[in-house]
């Protein structure tokens, strides 16, 4: 029994991802339960009417009609939490056992008290039924279903006569399984759809950051940057005056994978690009690596002068990297050159052009000696930020 409900439970996908399926199928219970609260309400009320109008009896009306307001008390308090806060697993299942006690009291209290010398057929249906309105762990609805059944018969015996509680007896008892059997192969289904859909969703956005992720440095790519330089040129708060593009090559790059081998290279680009990666967070600088030793930065300003900032430290940090590189002409370590555009935000929406202008400005500051920053746009004469010498840990 145990290997039974251990293959059931895990379904071969494991127990991580069974909990995180089955907290998201408990949370569409969530909104059934309100549903099937606020639908019982509605059918206990009418019941009450039925039975004060036609026969004649004041205390099974009120019965009837106490089941139907605590449904539409539970349906109202479902709504409640929802609304205010995120609902665990745990008040989940207490929701659905209250409910399935609710129903049960009407259901006993219809088919055996207050009709003795009949068949229980409106609560077996109620048995059946209600639990199938759900996706509920088989242990779960197996404890519900016992509960009821041993419920159910206790009060068949001790109203009814011999030959009627017998056949209450074995209907209650077909009844239970059939209503295991169905909910144990539907939840099953369910869970297995839902943890099918689960692992799709991983392998779609495993493959969409694979799509747009360098893997040697993790930085964004060339396709992400361009669908992210057309979107912040449409897309910019009022309080963002300029919108920045910097295109970033390392100084003699091919002389140090010649000098070095290609390892080393592929060791520097994976520390040029964790600098890159921590500008998003320090500055909000948005990153990608676009080439083999070519990045590109993009980052929005309401103040020009603050750009000179944000190359200065970008400069400082790739020096604190302290990478040697001996066959550099402007320096012993690592050192890039920087090419900056600045456009007011609204006033282009060509993304190539305004790359082409920050590049054409990185081909001046390769021709400026390199180890250097060119700034320039239309509103902002071009001028040059020279080397920067960080200090050394």
């Amino acid at each position: 029994m145990r290997n039974i409900f251990y293959s059931w439970r895990y379904y071969s996908f494991g127990k991580e991802q069974y909990n995180e399926c089955l907290s998201s199928i408990l949370s569409s219970n969530l909104l059934n339960l309100r549903q099937a609260n606020t639908i019982f309400a509605a059918f206990a009320a009418c019941f009450s009417v039925f039975t004060l109008l036609i026969d004649k009896a004041p205390f099974k009306a009120g019965i009837y009609l106490a089941t139907a307001i605590i449904a539409s008390l539970f349906a109202f308090y479902i709504n409640y939490k929802m609304q205010k806060e995120h609902v665990n697993n745990k008040f989940i299942y207490t929701i659905t056992a209250f409910f399935y006690l609710n129903v049960m009291i009407f259901g006993i209290y219809l088919g055996v008290i207050a009709n003795p010398d009949k068949l229980a057929t409106i609560f077996l249906c109620f048995l059946i039924c209600a639990l199938l309105m759900f996706i509920n762990p088989p242990l779960f609805n197996f404890f519900l279903t016992l509960g009821a059944m041993i419920v159910f018969i206790a009060f068949s015996i001790a109203h009814k006569t011999s030959e009627i509680w017998i056949l209450d007896v074995i209907n209650a008892m077909i009844a239970g399984i059939i209503s295991l059997f169905f909910n144990w192969h539907i939840s099953k289904l369910r869970l297995g759809l839902e943890i099918s859909a689960n692992m799709l969703e991983e392998e779609r956005n495993k493959y969409h950051d694979q799509s747009i992720i360098d893997e040697l440095t993790q930085l964004r790519n060339r396709r992400d940057f361009m669908h992210t330089f057309q979107r912040y040129l449409s897309n910019y708060r009022t309080s963002d005056d300029y919108l920045c593009v910097a295109i970033c090559d390392i100084d003699f790059f091919k002389n140090y994978n010649d000098h070095y081998g290609h390892p080393m290279g592929d060791d520097c680009l994976r520390g040029v690009g964790r600098v890159f990666n921590s500008l998003k967070d320090s500055l909000g600088v948005y990153s990608a690596r676009v080439g083999g030793e070519e990045f590109a930065l993009l980052w929005f300003e309401q103040d020009v002068s603050h750009i000179d900032t944000v190359i200065s430290h970008t400069a400082n940090l790739i020096n604190k990297l302290q990478i040697r590189h001996e066959k550099s002409k402007v320096s012993e370590y690592v050192t890039l050159s920087m090419g900056v555009y600045v456009e007011r935000c609204g006033s282009s929406s060509d993304a190539k052009a305004l790359y082409d202008l920050a590049d054409k400005a990185l081909y001046t500051a390769k021709e400026s000696g390199r180890n250097c920053a060119i700034v320039h746009g239309k509103e902002l004469e071009q001028y040059k930020i020279p080397p920067a010498v960080a200090p050394i840990d």
